[in-house]
């Protein structure tokens, strides 16, 4: 809103010109700060024609309570110029008063016609010609604009003079606003802007001193009406002729550029007559690339002349233009075809000599092949041959060293043509002549380091044969034709009683043979005698035990002399069957075998042929406090580190304490001595070891004993009683029972540090396999890899009896017809 609309507007008229003053009323005072107020609302004519709209009588008085002032119709009609042009006495007779106007300036300007006498639209189109007057009269520029704060506060004054505004001084931060109100200046005719030259007022020139040509404002306005000419320079004046100049370089350029736009730039295509109609004038080109380019040619002035004034010159040839712009075109062409020519040359230059780099390299490695081929046969020559005599021909030495020459200096041809081979031919004959007289039993460790050397030249990291076949590897061969022969022969005639020889020098020569080499032998030559000498062995007349020529080969077969232990038991099942325990040798004889056979199997050997006799010795004890006989006893005890601790206190239960805890009943209803029955109680109980009196079946029939005891006491059977035998009673009972409860808690002390000294020790498995490994040795189980066993490129295992394999965190058993998945501990149960 502005500040007329806030203070209410007057407008006099003095002297022609129009004057707006403000000023503040009562209501304006009143209502200055009610949001309720009823606002002054603009008109249509208010809006668009500021203060130049009419203004209506009751405009004065607000707030206006009545509605739109109705438009009188009855004042007469004013009509505006259509735009007509005037004539030319009509434009010099406004040119002669403008030109007055001009000169009087300084003068009074004549009285502005009244407002409300002229109509809207006539002052509107009078408007660019009376705004100087309006703003031209008794007001001078920069003089009296302030002049209504007199009537105010001084609001409008204060708020400019916070934003840097100082009195008689233009707007803005260097000053460079004006004051004045923007002259107009009338345009004379009905000419477009800038039509009749410079339109610039005096104000606008002394505000903004920018000097303008108006010479190089005529010189660029005829040079652009030029442009709508056929001819600028006008028909009288002749042009010079503008001749266009083009080097090879530019052809060149240019005969690239349509090579590209057409796939045949020369050629039959390029010498094709084409007649161009869609012009005006038909125009023929003598080839597509031409026809192509008639556009592309901008830095071609237009044509000078007009086509009647080239004919009305008097010389107009077209025919020797045409030949010659023909001479010219065939010209361009013979350079262009000659440029590709060269450039086609010149690639084939370029190809031809990297064809000749790539040959002249080629060659030269054919030729250093050939020169390392000829090096490469000099070496295999100097190996020894049919017409050589037998010790002419270089030895296993110097054979070894052309080897490795070979595979040093010429490893690319020792791969390529199999070298390896020639070891077949060269190297058995001489390595078969020096084991020839080689006893493996006496000097184990002959020719090792010559079959060791012969190892690292012939044997191939990527092929691991498995079998006596055609493709097996130079260093295989070598061994199954050289070395396993000599083996055979001497495991045919060897002793398996005399067992150290054969031992030590398979465990000499187990690192540099092959797995299935060395299955070969123990398999195929070793177990088959063992076998035999096994079917030959009587436990009851052989001097040597059976375990001493056995149990050397654990650490090599393994689990390869199981099927040997069935047959071993059955023997010493018969060897036992007239033994009694007084005899120690059958002790002697089966220790050795007790981590030998299974869990299983060793447990059902004691039950069926050890127990039964143990008992009968245990039923035969007399049980005497006054004359005891302990030797029966102790052949019973002698066998606690070779029987389970279960089967032993099943057998102590049923033939021991029943009769042991009968005799002292029948003792403590006799009136006996209870110093003595406290010592032969004490007596028996040494004689269990910790490991039994920590069964608890043990400890419940001595605290039976102690129970006797302590009711035959506190009874009084027998009528006399001895002082002091309650009082001791009671103390042994409580002794007793005190150590029964320290020792269980050592025990378990001592199982809790070896819990956390093998967690520690052993560490947390890192992976499947340490789970079982410790799962077995907490059962008791042997879990061990079988040698050169494998099921799908899977290691196979025994675990106890079981043989498995291990696949990603699974563990597989051999079941009847294919490998069953399981879990630990089921493995651990069918183990057991």
């Amino acid at each position: 809103m502005s500040m007329s609309h806030l203070y209410g507007r007057r407008e006099e008229e003095e002297e022609g010109v129009e004057v707006e003053s403000f000023e503040v009323t009562d209501w304006d005072l009143a209502n200055e700060f009610n949001p309720d107020r009823r606002r002054y609302r603009q008109t249509k004519e208010q809006a668009t024609y500021g203060i130049w709209a009419e203004k209506d009588s009751d405009e004065d008085e607000r707030p206006s309570f009545g509605g739109k002032k109705t438009k009188d119709y009855t004042v007469p009609v004013n009509f505006v110029s259509g735009g007509l042009r005037k004539t030319a006495a009509e434009e010099e007779e406004q040119e002669k008063g403008e030109a007055g106007s001009d000169d009087s300036d300084d003068g009074p300007s004549a009285p502005a016609p009244s407002r409300s006498t002229a109509p809207k639209k006539l002052q509107m189109g009078n408007f660019r010609s009376n705004l100087s007057q309006r703003f031209a009269g008794n007001i001078q520029s920069g003089k009296g604009i302030g002049s209504w704060e007199k009537h105010t506060k001084g609001i409008g004054q204060k708020l400019l003079q916070k934003m840097g505004y100082q009195p008689g001084k233009g707007l803005g931060k260097n000053a460079q606003g004006i004051i004045n109100p923007i002259e107009a200046k009338v345009r004379k005719g009905k000419g477009a802007v800038g039509a009749y030259g410079n339109e610039r007022t005096q104000q606008s020139l002394q505000d903004f001193p920018v000097v303008d040509s108006e010479e190089e404002e005529e010189q660029e306005f005829q040079k652009e009406l030029g442009q709508w000419r056929k001819d600028p320079a006008g028909p009288g004046i002749k042009k010079k002729p503008k001749y266009s100049y083009r080097t090879v370089d530019e052809l060149k350029a240019k005969g690239k550029l349509t090579g590209r736009s057409t796939a045949t730039s020369a050629g039959e295509l390029a010498q094709v007559k084409v007649i161009d109609m869609t012009g005006r004038e038909q125009k023929v080109y003598y080839s597509y690339s031409h026809l192509s380019n008639k556009h592309s040619v901008p830095d071609e002035a237009p044509p000078s002349m007009s086509t009647q004034d080239q004919k009305a010159s008097g010389f107009a040839l077209p025919e020797l233009e045409h030949n010659l712009q023909l001479l010219i075109d065939l010209t361009e062409q013979d350079i262009l075809q000659s440029a590709r020519r060269l450039t086609h040359e010149k690639d084939i230059v370029v190809s031809l000599s990297h064809e000749k780099r790539a040959l002249q390299s080629r060659l030269d490695a054919e030729q250093d092949a050939i020169q390392r081929m000829e090096a490469v046969l000099a070496l295999v020559e100097r190996f020894p041959s049919e017409d050589m005599a037998p010790g002419e021909g270089p030895t296993l030495q110097e054979c070894a060293q052309i080897f490795e020459s070979l595979q040093t200096d010429y490893y690319e041809e020792y791969k390529t043509m199999g070298l390896a081979e020639l070891a077949v031919a060269v190297v058995h004959p001489l390595l078969k002549q020096k084991l020839c007289s080689w006893v493996p039993l006496k000097d184990n460790s002959y020719c090792l380091e010559d079959i060791g050397q012969w190892r690292a030249i012939l044997e191939s990291r990527d092929l691991h044969s498995s079998a006596p076949d055609s493709n097996m590897d130079p260093y295989h061969r070598l061994l199954w034709e050289v070395w396993i022969p000599v083996m055979r022969s001497c495991v045919s005639s060897w002793q398996p009683r005399i067992v150290e020889p054969m031992v030590d020098c398979v465990d000499v020569w187990a690192p540099l043979l092959p797995l299935w080499i060395l299955d070969h032998l123990l398999e195929q030559l070793i177990l088959p005698r063992l076998q035999r000498e096994v079917d030959n062995w009587n436990p009851l007349t052989d001097t040597v035990p059976i375990h001493s020529w056995i149990h050397p080969w654990l650490p090599l077969l393994r689990s390869r002399l199981e099927p040997l232990y069935p047959p071993i038991r059955s023997k010493l099942s018969n060897a036992l069957q007239r033994w009694h325990p007084s005899d120690a040798s059958a002790r002697l004889i089966l220790q050795p075998w007790k981590d030998v056979f299974t869990p299983g199997a060793w447990e059902a050997f004691m039950v069926k042929n050890i127990i039964p006799k143990l008992a009968l010795c245990l039923e035969e004890l007399v049980i005497n406090p006054h004359q005891q006989q302990m030797e029966p006893f102790h052949w019973v005890m002698d066998w606690e580190g070779m029987l389970s601790p279960s089967s032993l206190v099943s057998l102590l239960d049923k033939n021991f304490f029943t009769k042991w805890l009968q005799v002292l009943c029948s003792w403590l209803s006799n009136s006996p001595n209870y110093d003595e029955i406290t010592k032969w109680y004490l007596g028996w109980k040494s004689t269990f070891s910790d490991v039994l009196l920590s069964q608890p079946l043990i400890k419940e029939k001595f605290n039976e004993a102690l129970d006797i005891m302590n009711r035959a006491v506190s009874s009084g059977i027998g009528g006399y009683m001895q002082p002091g035998a309650r009082e001791n009673i009671a103390y042994l009972t409580q002794t007793e029972r005190r150590k029964d409860f320290q020792y269980e808690a050592m025990q378990e002390r001592r199982e809790a540090e070896n819990v956390a000294h093998r967690g520690v020790s052993a560490g947390v498995p890192t992976n499947f396999k340490d789970l079982i490994q410790t799962k077995a040795e907490e059962n008791n189980i042997v879990f061990m890899p079988l040698v050169a066993k494998r099921f799908e490129g899977k290691q196979l295992y025994t675990f106890g009896r079981i043989v498995i394999y291990i696949d990603r965190g699974v563990v597989f058993v051999q079941g009847e017809k294919t490998w069953v998945p399981t879990s630990l501990q089921s493995l651990i149960d069918m183990a057991k």
